[in-house]
């Protein structure tokens, strides 16, 4: 088997600041005979110079276009629209699965160039659990800027920080609400129900048992809602735009953490257009007032954080890379995509 070569890429997206592989543990992986070229990047939370500082090659942002053929590129959020054809393997969150705006236009890319997706968002043991994931740290932002709106303490435009001020400035804001948290079991609930917890805030807890049989009325009691719930499947949709318009809604600021907008399977179908780091919140309904978030990077606001917790996670199954186990499992729903959506299958020589 040649000697498998990891490329990480500068992501472009300028709010973007976390890296799937810290310099720590990209050690980890050069010291193991792994190959592990990095690019400059202006706003990666860790400079190059750590990368270097352990054995990886540098390369220019964006040099992975000319990358050699063998070489996996390695990142998080969406590519340039450059090439149109990919020909390398690729390990980041494609979102490309569940019938997303330009989804198909995105795997043909990958059909027509003879590439690859390997999806991080299905990269799960046996029993379909999520093997790297920034979950936790994605209900933790997404509650603490509901509170922190709520009560009237969100600046903007958001800027990225560490746990320690969140939690000052949660500690610091000051006003009585209720809260409910949707998927309060999983990675994002769990990090939702800390933050809340440190604004002083014991939220109402919803999972599985509670979202079979929902109690609309229950939920639109609640004047702050943080939905993590992801689901693979569709259901019925939590919150409809007829809830929106109840007189008698208490529901004030709405956080969707899932941020699953465009897709069938969403279960917020109240809005069309996500918020971003400039303009956090949006206003959906004006009587009774209804404020949106639904930031679909909010990890990156604890860029160090998220990415300590991703890599170390990431790099055991980077260890083991290979056709077989999880990542067997990420080339069969890659090809099952592929097609259901048509497209003829391309093989990829896995050397």
């Amino acid at each position: 088997m040649t000697q498998l070569h990891l490329w990480l890429r500068h992501e472009t997206r300028t709010t973007e600041r976390r890296t799937p592989i810290v310099p720590s543990d990209a050690a980890r992986l050069v010291a193991d005979g792994v190959t592990l070229t990095v690019e400059e990047s202006p706003q990666r939370v860790f400079p190059v110079e750590e990368y270097e500082a352990v054995g990886c090659r540098v390369a220019a942002a964006g040099s992975w276009v000319s990358a050699p053929k063998e070489a996996v590129i390695v990142g998080l959020k969406e590519l340039p629209d450059e090439p149109t054809r990919l020909t390398h393997r690729h390990i980041f969150f494609g979102h490309a699965y569940k019938g997303q705006p330009g989804a198909e236009a995105l795997l043909r890319r990958f059909v027509t160039g003879g590439g690859l997706l390997l999806d991080l968002e299905y990269l799960v043991d046996d029993d379909g659990r999520r093997l790297a994931a920034f979950g936790y740290w994605a209900g933790y932002m997404g509650a603490a800027l509901a509170v922190l709106h709520h009560r009237g303490a969100l600046d903007a435009p958001l800027q990225p920080t560490t746990k320690e001020a969140v939690e000052a400035r949660l500690r610091a804001s000051e006003g009585e609400l209720t809260a409910l948290v949707i998927g309060a079991l999983g990675r994002c609930g769990r990090g939702a129900r800390v933050a809340l917890l440190e604004a002083g805030i014991e939220p109402t807890c919803w999972d599985l048992a509670e979202t079979r049989d929902l109690d609309r009325r229950a939920l639109l009691d609640h004047e702050l809602m943080v939905n993590t719930v992801l689901t693979t499947t569709p259901v019925p949709p939590f919150l409809t735009d007829k809830d929106l318009d109840e007189p008698d809604r208490r529901l004030r600021t709405l956080a969707d953490v899932t941020v699953d907008v465009g897709s069938p399977m969403n279960v917020l179908p109240v809005y069309d257009t996500t918020t971003g780091w400039d303009h956090p919140v949006r206003r959906l309904r004006e009587r009774p007032v209804l404020d949106l978030i639904a930031i679909d990077n909010l990890p990156s606001l604890l860029p160090e954080e998220a990415s300590n917790d991703f890599s170390a996670a990431l790099v055991l199954q980077l260890l083991d890379f290979g056709v077989t186990g999880p990542w067997g499992r990420c080339l069969d729903r890659f090809t099952d995509a592929c097609q259901e959506l048509g497209m003829a299958e391309r093989k990829f020589d896995h050397d």
